[in-house]
């Protein structure tokens, strides 16, 4: 790891621009470019780069975040013209470099990508990399063929704001059907037997899908364009997330040439206002979510929420769940048989305890133990004071600084008050997600324990 000074040195040349940031080893070998560690991008770079070295956030890095700080030698960047572009272009140096900590820090099945699809009017989809690689479409047709796949995009709800300012520029069809479809294999309609490969006209309506309504399809599925003027659409989104936005603003003016050429005013004047935008994109979403990462020295936001289920204090588990960047995370789940209720006061072994907060207290600890799991940047436990106290007291006592909030239920087990400092309740969705997750996970669990004991 560099020094402190040698750090100093690298970020002071990072400018306070959006773009992507590069770290990268020493080549032993040669004075070549080194081995690229990490890539991530940025709203600010200086200011992204700087919050890795922050203290305050040191105990919450992953382990392949923290080995990856201990072998750079040197911080490269590229600067793009918004947070889009950024966040585009981070996607497309992972997929080409693969580095260690973006690929193995963030479980694979939970990656996106947008992939395109091979048909005559192509779909534009967002998919999770578990049912990209396991050949399952998220549409009804299992098995579809794809044309272009771009990602991994680590942050699913970033992808999600970015697709609609992409889909503003360059609507595309994702759900519905064209007009005219063939049929790819045999299919019963108003008693008659069609064969395979028989075209016929799905009916619309004049006011085509909802998506054409309000802008975002182009109107495939009323027959509005033709499958070769659709195609251009799908190569302008195709260069764009190659990230070459010189090459797609000159294939543009190409097209809007042609139209003003041939009379065509109204999609010349389309085109323009989509160049417009391309050069003046006001991804302001993407650039408040970003901020806030920025803010808090966090990217890839992690919760983790704790939970107690037990029935007169037998069968007494705990659980923990996780949601991720606003989306719940499965494979990170964890279930805790508990070996013996701890007496808070005594210190005393009890087993089949009714302690709630004794069996939180060795959950937590169980799995601080677990240092190869990434650790999470906001813990929240179901209860009141008393919970979140003996929560904040195991992680003082193993030296980890993670805040922590707990949810208060009334008497019908509603969510009434959120405990902790008030900046967190800007997550305040993520965190009764991730609380309703644990009480859902922990009676599930207690339920087939006291199932097999009365077998």
């Amino acid at each position: 790891m560099l020094s402190q000074a040698g750090i100093k040195k690298q970020i002071q040349k990072l400018p306070g621009d959006p773009g992507v940031y590069i770290f990268k080893s020493k080549n032993q070998k040669s004075k070549g470019q080194g081995k690229i560690l990490y890539i991530g991008k940025a709203t600010n770079l200086k200011d992204r780069v700087r919050s890795y070295f922050n203290k305050d956030i040191v105990a919450t890095r992953s382990p392949l975040v923290s080995k990856m700080l201990e072998q750079f030698s040197k911080i490269d960047f590229i600067k793009t013209d918004s947070v889009l572009e950024a966040l585009v272009l981070e996607a497309h140096l992972i997929k080409k470099h693969q580095p260690e900590a973006n690929i193995k820090e963030k479980d694979n099945r939970s990656f996106n990508y947008v992939v395109i699809t091979k048909e005559a009017f192509p779909r534009v989809l967002i998919v999770r990399s578990r049912e990209l690689f396991n050949k399952i479409s998220p549409m009804s047709n299992i098995g579809e063929k794809i044309s272009y796949t771009f990602g991994p995009f680590p942050n699913g709800s970033q992808l999600k704001e970015a697709m609609k300012i992409v889909r503003k520029m360059f609507p595309f069809r994702d759900k519905c059907l064209p007009a005219e479809v063939t049929i790819p294999f045999v299919k019963v309609r108003n008693s008659q037997r069609l064969s395979e490969g028989t075209p016929f006209l799905r009916s619309h309506g004049e006011a085509g899908c909802f998506n054409y309504q309000i802008g975002l399809c182009p109107g495939v599925c009323i027959g509005a364009l033709t499958d070769g003027e659709y195609g251009k659409t799908i190569t302008n989104i195709k260069m764009f997330f190659e990230g070459d936005k010189k090459k797609l603003i000159k294939s543009l003016e190409k097209q809007m040439k042609m139209y003003a050429k041939s009379r065509k005013f109204e999609k010349a004047q389309g085109i323009k206002k989509t160049i417009y935008t391309l050069n003046h994109i006001q991804d302001i979403a993407l650039i408040k979510e970003d901020v806030s990462r920025t803010a808090l020295g966090i990217e890839g936001f992690r919760i983790e929420s704790y939970d107690i289920a037990h029935m007169s204090g037998q069968n007494v588990v705990g659980v923990m769940t996780v949601v991720e960047d606003g989306e719940v995370k499965k494979s990170d789940y964890r279930k805790f048989k508990i070996k013996g209720n701890l007496s808070l006061r005594e210190g005393n072994a009890v087993q089949g305890g009714n302690n709630d907060t004794a069996g939180l207290k060795e959950v937590l600890e169980r799995r601080l133990a677990h240092i190869e799991w990434k650790f999470p940047d906001l813990i929240v436990v179901d209860g009141g004071t008393a919970q979140k106290n003996i929560v904040e007291k195991v992680l003082k006592q193993n030296n980890h600084k993670i805040p922590v909030v707990s949810v208060v239920k009334d008497e019908r087990h509603k969510p009434k008050e959120i405990l902790g400092d008030k900046m967190w309740l800007k997550y305040e969705k993520e965190i009764l997600l991730s609380n309703a997750e644990a009480h859902r996970y922990a009676i599930s669990f207690h339920k087939v324990l006291r199932g097999k004991m009365f077998k």
